[in-house]
């Protein structure tokens, strides 16, 4: 299985709107622009999912919906409480082990220091590597058996915008 792990957008601060939770905070103008360039870029990189899966929050999931969008996947998209911020990558791995048929390359969008905490996790067996995904950045795992109890996954790239957008 191929995960690729797609970081949110630049999002609205916090303090410079009224919003009623870091949940509710929605990507920026800027943000949006980056994340539409980098899903152009995955397009002519010729990628395409089983499925989506995103955090709720929104600033993640207007990321993986303009990535859907763009790679015309939209009906793969899900969202799971598993990408959250405060999601258990236990229990993330456990979903992806019950996709059924078993999918070939499925796309995470979430945030940070999750998506890191989990590449760390996946890679070298335990959080906490120093590894950080720039915002709109694009990382890809290779696996054979995903397992969250131990090292099982290969880092094949991790890609930060500015980098994708020279591949369109």
């Amino acid at each position: 299985m191929n995960i690729f792990l797609l970081r949110h957008g630049l999002a609205v601060e916090l303090d410079e709107a009224s919003f009623a939770s870091d949940f509710d905070r929605p990507l920026t103008a800027e943000g949006e622009r980056t994340v539409v360039r980098v899903a152009k870029a995955m397009k002519a990189m010729k990628l395409s999912f089983d499925h989506i899966l995103s955090s709720p929050y929104v600033r993640a999931r207007q990321t993986a919906e303009l990535a859907a969008k763009a790679l015309r996947a939209g009906k793969k998209l899900e969202l799971t409480e598993t990408l959250a911020p405060d999601g258990s990558a236990e229990e993330l791995v456990a979903l992806l082990q019950r996709l059924k048929p078993a999918p070939d390359n499925v796309l995470l969008a979430g945030h940070e220091p999750y998506l890191s905490d989990l590449v760390s996790l996946l890679v070298w067996g335990k959080p906490g590597a120093a590894v950080t995904m720039k915002k709109g950045g694009l990382c890809k795992l290779s696996s054979e058996k995903l397992r969250a109890d131990r090292r099982c996954a290969s880092l094949e790239w991790l890609l930060t915008p500015k980098q994708m957008m020279r591949m369109r």
